[in-house]
């Protein structure tokens, strides 16, 4: 059984998740731990659990959501993994930062990259990843059927969805990626978005008012 939980990290609100299971071998989603008191909040969790990060993955790499990842490889040793088309988000990431008022001290290497067909794994789990593009390009979703949830980054939130006026964004592509690659999971699926509360398929099927 996976366990979950939640941080909210940075001006942006992003939910940073910690995921793990009986083995303690944890993963680490999008890690967006910016401020020094919002590190140590992770690390105490991660202490007081007595867990292992492994990996740290990002569902797309537009800066708020990617704010930690040199924090998570200098404390870990961990180096993040995206997939391929989020790559270039990197080329101006410590310019954009400036940009909103963030300080980027070091961009690591990528681990590796993740894309539709494979899956993310730590202990004795795993989760099957989505390409879902339309917020930006390289935007994943990760999806556990057999604990009933999935992460679904900026693509679907509580009763909206993912703005599409930055760059690579695109309505129609999200709109394919919500209907086609979420709206087909079980309707009792968990949404643990990447902004905000949780909800579930079912009923952004019956009341997201974006998506008709």
């Amino acid at each position: 059984m996976i366990h979950i939980e939640r941080f909210t990290f940075n001006v942006f609100m992003v939910n940073t998740y910690l995921l793990w299971d009986e083995t303690q071998e944890a993963l680490i989603i999008d890690a967006a731990c910016y401020e020094p008191f919002e590190q140590q909040a992770l690390l105490d969790f991660i202490e007081n659990a007595g867990l292992k990060p492994v990996r740290n993955v990002n569902t797309h790499c537009h800066i708020d959501h990617v704010l930690g990842n040199n924090f998570i490889f200098r404390h870990f040793g961990i180096k993040p993994e995206y997939h391929t088309e989020g790559a270039p988000f990197f080329l101006t990431a410590k310019e954009v930062a400036i940009s909103f008022g963030f300080k980027m001290d070091g961009i690591p290497e990528p681990a590796g990259y993740i894309s539709e067909g494979t899956a993310v794994t730590f202990g004795k789990s795993s989760l099957q990843v989505l390409d879902t593009p339309g917020h930006a390009d390289g935007s994943v979703c990760l999806y556990s059927p057999s604990d009933g949830f999935v992460i679904t980054g900026d693509v679907l939130f509580k009763d909206t969805i993912g703005r599409t006026d930055l760059p690579s964004g695109d309505f129609d592509k999200l709109m394919k990626s919500i209907k086609t690659r979420l709206f087909t999971l079980p309707d009792d699926t968990v949404v643990y978005p990447g902004h905000g509360e949780a909800t579930t398929i079912g009923y952004e099927k019956r009341n997201n008012p974006f998506v008709r």
